[in-house]
């Protein structure tokens, strides 16, 4: 778990660091950091799609996964939920937008869902501390646009790797390549739905999603029971 640690350890540091650049950024400024984070998380979930796609061996299961896991999602109002949350906190700001869009930049990614297994499986960290430097500039350039709540994004990816890491000591052999495979595909989309609301291209409420990917995790157990 060292490097699930040092992980959420540096998008803690990042927040911070991030919080005390923005008090003295313009606001004219932090739009500008909005529409670089839109743009960078354009192109980090076309990536995952693009990269993951040729090796898929099941090519409709993404869309199963997102048409299924938005239904439930919305059924669950699980965007609203998260939104009044945050506006508790923050009061009528970005917030809720930049935890949502942290929280899919740090979890769904390949080395945030593959270094946990390759630390479990191998005792290689090599995944996650990399993972760790990319992610402390990711949340130190977060923090400068919507400020310190991002840390909450922190505890997020604990659970999130954590529950991984011990998936793989239990069940190694069910977390297939194909199936991180699939995960990443459906990541991708909801990383880049993510970037069209921040470039208020439209609203999308990418929180509803998130049961999406679960979807996959679903599909392989009743594969594995046949």
């Amino acid at each position: 778990m060292i490097g699930t640690i040092v992980n959420t350890l540096t998008i803690l540091t990042g927040s911070v660091i991030g919080s005390i650049i923005k008090k003295g950024i313009k606001e004219e400024y932090k739009e500008a950091l909005f529409q670089a984070m839109g743009l960078a998380a354009t192109g980090l979930g076309i990536n995952a799609v693009v990269q993951n796609m040729p090796k898929s061996n099941y090519p409709v299961l993404f869309i199963v996964a997102l048409a299924l896991g938005s239904l439930i999602g919305t059924m669950l109002h699980i965007d609203e939920r998260f939104q009044k949350l945050t506006q508790s906190f923050s009061g009528k700001g970005r917030l809720g937008e930049g935890i949502s869009t942290g929280i899919l930049l740090f979890c769904i990614g390949t080395l945030s869902i593959l270094g946990p297994i390759n630390s479990a499986l191998n005792g290689d960290h090599t995944y996650l501390f990399t993972n760790a430097t990319l992610d402390l500039v990711t949340s130190c350039v977060l923090a400068s646009a919507y400020g310190i709540g991002i840390a909450i994004c922190a505890p997020v990816l604990f659970c999130w790797q954590g529950a991984i890491y011990l998936l793989a000591c239990l069940l190694g052999d069910f977390m297939s390549a194909d199936m991180m495979t699939e995960i990443s595909i459906v990541g991708g989309f909801l990383i880049a739905s993510s970037s069209i609301s921040i470039l208020k291209i439209k609203e999308i409420k990418t929180l509803n999603m998130l049961p999406c990917l679960f979807v996959p995790v679903v599909f392989f157990l009743l594969l594995g029971c046949f």
